[in-house]
């Protein structure tokens, strides 16, 4: 893809270190990447254009949004990346008119007034980096839920743990020293530093960070009051790009955001303490917590940050006179969670969401099939269409100019590994569930007679050879055999798209996590190995999910989930919940008419509320 960040570098910024390294995870991938920004130089092979977007006067916006707008035509651009209000606002602008979407990067808390809930500048889709972020978003600032989703900033950490320089004893403070982290700075100058450097008669306090002249006055006063009494055990560093090397040297660093994820990534042990709260020494146990809250730069809702700061000293003299190491379970959640190839991956999948939500903004339908019997069949479930039935479809499609494709298809699009001027302009995708062997005898031809392929979800299992989860259960339902491996591997060399559906048909929420995720995750590697095609979707048994089987599914390394009767209005809204018609034995030409439609999902959604 064509990338273009647009940045306020003033100064660089945890914001700014996120998209110079995003840019380059991109670039190290074969992306061609630009970026935009006030900055005469970024560490970063991406192409720089100099363009003062920190600056807010409306003549220097407007120069500016001609900039960006000169830049992504000249260049051909297929997203633009902004990653603060300022460049979005330029950003939003200089795309009107344009089929370029627009992604943003929301790093903090947003000011809440009537312009930011009227006029949305974020664009097409929008990451928030932490659960917190996602929440203030849609409920304070009344963004649309379904274009936000939640990825944290990338780190592109070391190989291993930082060893340790030298034995000294030393607490560091890394931030900035201005708004609301240098409020915390002063404070902690004023009522933790002083007691703990009389405790501790070793211990040194090291002040890292950019903007130290504008640290509060009260800060200044007890900062110069500190180095009065303890001379050369305060040190004042003030902006480095040698963060690695203080974090080697520091037995417990105090931070926020980025600075909190690089110190536990290197082993280091950290007091979580931001702009919204302080969220205390972090542990496996409140790993999770303090992620959602940017370990306490980010609160849901607004409210006020005061802080305990006899707490957060009684935290500290308590780690300093017994400290120890970051635990490797720790270290391996935070390097997981926020490793940058992973995050890189993510932030791709945006674009390309973005790009086929601008190009495609209708509703897909996406019929949902199971069996395809030569006569009706006596079940209550009604999970099938006669032969019959379903050349009447076809030829349904077939009048309407409706043009099947796969999801395999949606997602060369979506990459531009096809061209999306050649994406059909009726698109609909066929899927058919659990490989049943009249899907060998009679869908194949038909499909083939019609030039058709669609999308076949097989279980991983492939000593199940009969729908075992119903015919086991009930006594009234028919034995429905399942294809054995040769019919199945007729499906790929016709040219069809296979998905996983489990090894073997569960309820995917009524099992333990870890039980469902590995259900999930050896189905895709079974199928791939048996039929040596690639597996990219998967479909849920029964329709039955969750969040937590949702994230199942995307960790396995599936791009897209399909679901039954529930999902967004169309794909992009939730790659992992894809909205299925669910198929009958007697659908009529007005249902066949309403179930393809591109208004069917919203009214689905109206009827139904779902």
């Amino acid at each position: 893809m064509r990338i273009l960040h647009v940045l306020s570098a003033e100064f660089f910024a945890g914001s700014v270190a996120y998209a110079v390294q995003l840019a380059e995870a991109h670039r190290a991938q074969g992306h061609q990447v630009w970026v935009v920004a006030d900055a005469d130089s970024l560490p970063t092979g991406a192409t720089l254009v100099w363009a003062g977007v920190s600056n807010r006067s409306y003549r220097q916006r407007l120069r500016n949004a001609r900039i960006i707008r000169q830049v992504v035509k000249r260049e051909q651009i297929d997203v633009v990346h902004c990653h603060s209000r300022a460049a979005s606002w330029v950003s939003y602008f200089a795309l009107r008119g344009l089929a370029v979407p627009l992604v943003s990067t929301v790093h903090g808390r947003q000011h809440l007034h009537t312009s930011t809930s009227l006029f949305d500048v974020y664009g097409d889709k929008v990451i928030a980096i932490c659960a917190n972020l996602r929440e203030h978003l849609i409920t304070e600032v009344k963004m649309d839920a379904a274009k936000i989703v939640a990825i944290p900033n990338g780190v592109a950490f070391g190989s291993g743990e930082l060893a340790s320089e030298n034995s000294t004893l030393r607490i560091s403070f890394i931030g900035r020293f201005n708004g609301g982290k240098g409020e915390r700075a002063a404070a902690l100058l004023e009522q933790v530093f002083p007691a703990l450097l009389r405790e501790f008669s070793t211990l040194r306090v090291a002040l890292i960070g950019g903007e130290l002249q504008h640290l509060p006055a009260a800060g200044k006063t007890a900062l110069a009051q500190l180095q009065a009494k303890f001379g050369e055990r305060i040190e004042v560093v003030g902006f480095t790009a040698d963060v690695p090397g203080w974090l080697a040297r520091t037995t417990l660093v105090i931070g926020a955001g980025r600075v909190a994820i690089e110190a536990l990534g290197a082993g280091r042990p950290v007091l979580a303490l931001g702009e919204a709260s302080y969220a205390g020494l972090v542990t496996e146990e409140s790993f999770a917590s303090a992620a959602a809250y940017n370990f306490g730069d980010i609160s849901a809702q607004q409210s006020p940050s005061e802080v305990d700061f006899a707490a957060l000293l009684a935290d500290a003299q308590g780690f300093l006179r017994q400290p120890q190491a970051v635990s490797a379970a720790l270290r391996q959640q935070v390097r997981a969670h926020y490793n940058l190839d992973t995050v890189a991956a993510r932030v791709l999948e945006v674009y390309q969401a973005a790009r086929m939500q601008k190009a495609v903004p209708s509703f897909i339908p996406v019929l949902m099939y199971h069996k395809i019997p030569d006569v009706p069949l006596a079940t209550k479930h009604q999970i099938y269409v006669t032969k019959e039935n379903f050349e009447k479809h076809l030829a349904y499609f077939k009048q309407q100019k409706l043009t099947p494709i796969t999801f395999a298809d949606y997602l060369k699009y979506a990459s531009g590994e096809l061209p999306l001027r050649e994406f059909p302009r009726r698109p609909i995708i066929l899927t058919f569930d659990d490989g049943y062997t009249d899907n060998y005898t009679n869908l194949l031809p038909l499909m083939q007679q019609y030039g058709y392929r669609g999308v076949l979800y097989l279980l991983g299992d492939a000593n199940i050879r009969y729908n075992q989860w119903d015919a086991d259960f009930d006594p009234d339902e028919p034995r429905s055999e399942i294809m054995d491996l040769a019919q199945k591997r007729a499906f790929v060399a016709a040219g069809w798209e296979i998905g996983a559906h489990t090894m073997s048909h569960p309820r995917l929420t009524t099992l333990p996590l870890p039980e469902a995720a590995t259900e999930i995750q050896r189905s895709k590697t079974a199928l791939e190995t048996a039929l040596e095609t690639e597996i990219v979707s998967f479909a849920y048994p029964y329709g039955d999910l969750n969040e937590p089987v949702k994230a199942a599914v995307r960790e396995a390394g599936f791009s897209l989930g399909v679901a039954t009767d529930t999902g967004g209005m169309t794909i992009e809204d939730d790659r992992m919940q894809v909205f299925r018609v669910n198929m009958f034995p007697n659908e009529s030409t007005s249902s066949l008419f309403k179930k393809t439609s591109p208004w069917y999902r919203k009214y689905y959604r109206w009827k139904r509320g779902k």
